[in-house]
């Protein structure tokens, strides 16, 4: 079967391959009776009954809906379905595509019916309502006043006695003497902490401040006084990611709530805190040299350091001393609830980022102590892993380089629909090292890539200007969904393995937005993605937010 037993979109001839579904059938009719029943009247009066849903006969479809289904361009994420009635409309206007932001509301304005409320009859109203309503309002109130009064409700405060304004939480002390906050109550707390009208000495004093929610260690920081730029880096040592990982949050003086409120430099502080400590822990484990100086390194120590790292790492030898070989980042953005109590997205909506490394071998336990078992060789998981096995299968099969047919299709993209006039360029911006794109297929329906252009496969292998290139990337992508009215988005890095030999797995991010009406159904639990415009028409949309 050759290529198609991999089932990709990517062409060994570098351009995309997908499938047109144009469905004519027949439906047996099995119904016994009929259950007809007046729906009401229409403008006329006249009674409108449901007789459609009750056919005499059997049902033929000549004409349904013509359905693209799109391979993924990796394999193991499955395909992409786009109903062509839905783009179609779409593609009319794709500058259209985005979503407004939420109209202004406020509880208090809402109950101020004749006359004002008082702070204190304000609170007491807001006592006697239900919890559903109470995190409804903490979740889309845009009134400083609602949020206030509901963090005063859901937590106690510590009052400066002259001004009565709030300095701090009153902790608790536990039997054991561990200390934590006064809260009654937890998702609330939480649902106001995370809306960006909350008064900023409020996110301060609840979640900002080192130490508001945990005692996890501080150990790197980035400054850049003339941006007001100021990220801290935490260490998250009992982590559901083993061995550890690390968060470069915005501190609490450099407060970023959206997206539209992050600058470049911000960013750049974050990832440079990634490489950073990427780089310190593999040197650690390699025995090279590393300044022990309390201080951020300077971008020049960055690259010396990535160098030595990289040309150890091309001894062989030395690699059997790695105890991790691959990274993990990943950056949660935004946060939502449910007034039932759901949480929506993972993340609080203080925007940060979170790295680890994964190890490259662990101890391995058999149940059966069968000496089978040792035929079998199993290793920590990286997502990284899945692309690179599937590109090594992809050049047996085909005897081509799959990225360099990726980059040729992305470059050489024609529509869907095949409509000639429209634009057919699936680019949103490009610099020297990296692509930003819309794929083929979209497992989200506002899904973007940021991908090297060259063979360049994890942050050991970018040097100064890669990286430049990849923060500088990362922020035009995100800015551009946020632009268009995104509010939560998942980013990851797919990336290679530093002891792997593959000359062409190239560094790969993916940016998948989470949108109101896309909820993750039995389709999307089968990698069966279903979209409603074509990705040239989602790719127009961006490019106007460039």
């Amino acid at each position: 079967m050759g290529i198609n037993r991999l089932i990709t979109c990517v062409s060994p001839k570098g351009h995309f391959i997908y499938m047109v579904h144009k469905p004519t059938y027949h439906v047996k009719n099995l119904r016994q009776n009929d259950y007809i029943h007046c729906l009401g009247y229409d403008d006329n009066q006249v009674a409108y009954y449901n007789h459609t849903n009750f056919p005499g006969g059997d049902i033929d479809i000549p004409h349904a809906d013509v359905i693209y289904e799109i391979p993924n361009p990796f394999p193991f994420n499955g395909s992409t379905y786009i109903s062509k009635a839905w783009a179609d409309k779409k593609s009319l206007d794709p500058e259209l595509i985005g979503m407004k932001d939420n109209p202004a509301t406020s509880l208090k304005k809402a109950l101020e019916i004749k006359t004002s409320l008082s702070p204190s009859d304000f609170k007491n109203k807001l006592k006697q309502l239900p919890h559903a309503i109470l995190i409804a309002t903490a979740i889309s109130s845009t009134d400083p006043d609602d949020l206030t009064c509901l963090a005063e409700i859901c937590c106690d405060f510590i009052y400066d006695p002259k001004t009565q304004h709030p300095i701090g939480l009153h902790y608790e002390i536990s039997p054991t003497g561990k200390k934590s906050p006064k809260v009654n109550n937890w998702q609330l707390f939480d649902a106001i902490a995370n809306n960006s009208y909350l008064p900023n000495h409020y996110k301060q004093i609840m979640v900002l401040i080192p130490g508001t929610q945990g005692n996890s260690e501080i150990v790197g920081e980035w400054i850049k006084h003339d941006e007001n730029s100021h990220v801290f880096e935490y260490l998250r040592k009992n982590s559901y990611i083993p061995w550890g990982h690390y968060a470069a949050n915005m501190a609490h003086d450099a407060i970023r709530y959206n997206v539209q409120d992050l600058y470049a430099s911000d960013m750049i502080g974050m990832r440079h805190l990634y490489y950073q400590r990427t780089y310190s822990r593999l040197a650690h484990e390699l025995s090279l040299p590393i300044h022990e100086k309390k201080r951020q390194m300077t971008v020049d120590e960055l690259e010396t350091i990535r160098k030595q790292i990289y040309d150890t790492l091309h001894h062989e030898t030395m690699q059997q001393s790695l105890m991790s070989n691959s990274t993990l980042w990943g950056w949660n953005y935004g946060y939502d609830m449910s007034p039932t109590g759901y949480r929506l997205h993972a993340s609080h909506q203080q925007i940060h980022q979170q790295y680890a490394l994964i190890p490259s071998r662990v101890d391995i336990i058999s149940e059966t102590k069968q000496p089978d078992d040792n035929a079998f060789s199993i290793h920590p998981y990286a997502c990284g892993d899945l692309i690179g096995r599937f590109i090594d299968d992809y050049e047996k099969q085909t005897g081509v380089s799959f990225f360099s047919a990726y980059i040729t299709a992305i470059r050489n993209n024609q529509r869907i629909d095949g409509d000639l006039k429209k634009e057919r360029d699936i680019i949103v911006f490009e610099n020297s090292h990296m692509l930003v794109f819309v794929p083929k297929a979209q497992t989200s329906q506002w899904e973007l890539h940021v991908m090297a252009t060259q063979p360049i496969g994890n942050i050991v292998e970018a040097d100064t200007d890669i990286r430049s290139s990849i923060d500088q990337a990362l922020w035009v992508a995100v800015t551009v969904l946020s632009k268009m009215g995104a509010k939560m988005i998942t980013s990851f890095e797919y990336s290679k393995r530093f002891d792997s030999p593959s000359n062409d797995q190239r560094l790969l991010y993916v940016l998948r937005p989470r949108l109101p009406e896309s909820p993750g159904a039995f389709s999307e639990s089968q990698l069966r993605w279903i979209n409603g415009h074509y990705p040239e028409d989602f790719a127009i949309a961006c490019r106007k937010y460039i």
